[in-house]
């Protein structure tokens, strides 16, 4: 199965790079997260976009912050984003439009 996205598939490799890091199997990992391994290693291969209650608890799991783990991904990683706009894009449309 492809990945959803490369944010998935960059994802996916820092979990099982840190897992490894740690020694641990996607068994360990599941039982510590109390989640199925299985959906582990969906994340790990970036088939899935996890939740943030999973990244939570797998972050809390393998004791990293779980900034590390979606440190550095955007939106122009996903599939179908139609713009590149942003909250200071819009505030500044408004200001220019009130001058």
């Amino acid at each position: 199965m492809p990945a959803h996205s490369d944010a998935a598939t960059i994802l996916g490799e820092r979990l099982r790079t840190v897992r490894n890091e740690r020694q641990l199997t996607l068994e360990d990992l599941g039982d510590l997260a109390e989640m199925h391994w299985t959906n582990i290693g969906k994340i790990e291969r970036g088939q899935v976009h996890p939740s943030v209650e999973t990244l939570v608890r797998l972050s809390t799991a393998l004791d990293v912050d779980p900034g590390t783990l979606i440190a550095g991904l955007h939106a122009d990683m996903y599939p179908g984003r139609t713009h590149k706009l942003t909250a200071r894009d819009l505030i500044e449309a408004r200001r220019a439009q009130e001058s």
